[in-house]
């Protein structure tokens, strides 16, 4: 847990890389897009861990971490064209949606996600581009003037490419790496550790 709150940290500091530098430039764009993402990723590193703390009698650091990385992800495809305010109500429902996905779709269809890559980037990604269809506004980037009208509808078009090409383009990849080496290491590996199988040596010791 302490590399993780550490590796959370160092992901959300370059993050704002990412999110305000897209601007290109130091202008009201980038500083917007620094303090979407920051209400953003604050906000649901809050309610991540008080949902926890409702349904499983206490939050957790791991949860603390998960909130805020979803966060993150929530807000990108956002980050530049909504207000403060809408930022906050992203953060609420990065914190709410992929903890479900996180916590209850994954039993109810079984896919194999130790790290939850699906439920936060997955699911958390999904829902930030449709709130950007949602929530974009010109008080924060005048662009969204010209593009308000039918905006959310073309941000649902490209989640439906993005998630048709993803599913079919994973297949392929993962078809072709079964073949050749294989998509699991056997059980005796995973409990000896992936470390010592792929490397010959250990990043820890007992």
């Amino acid at each position: 847990m302490t590399l993780c709150m550490v590796g959370t940290g160092m992901l959300w500091v370059g993050w704002y890389g990412f999110n305000a530098g897209s601007a290109l430039g130091a202008d009201a764009i980038a500083a917007n897009a620094f303090t979407t993402t920051t209400l953003a990723a604050a906000t649901a590193g809050f309610v991540w861990p008080m949902i926890e703390w409702i349904t499983r009698g206490k939050p957790s650091v791991l949860g603390f971490c998960s909130g805020i990385v979803a966060g993150l992800v929530v807000v990108t495809p956002a980050c530049g064209f909504i207000t403060p305010t809408s930022a906050v109500l992203v953060g609420v429902l990065a914190g709410i949606v992929p903890y479900l996905a996180c916590s209850f779709l994954k039993k109810w269809i079984g896919y194999d996600d130790a790290l939850d890559t699906f439920g936060v980037h997955g699911v958390g990604g999904t829902l930030g581009a449709i709130l950007t269809g949602i929530l974009a506004d010109e008080k924060a980037n005048a662009v969204v003037g010209g593009l308000k009208v039918g905006l959310l509808g073309a941000q649902l078009k490209a989640v439906a490419l993005t998630i048709v090409w993803s599913v079919v383009a994973t297949a392929i990849i993962a078809y072709i790496v079964k073949a050749l080496v294989g998509l699991r290491p056997t059980e005796e590996v995973e409990i000896n550790g992936l470390d010592l199988a792929e490397h010959g040596e250990e990043g820890y010791h007992d």
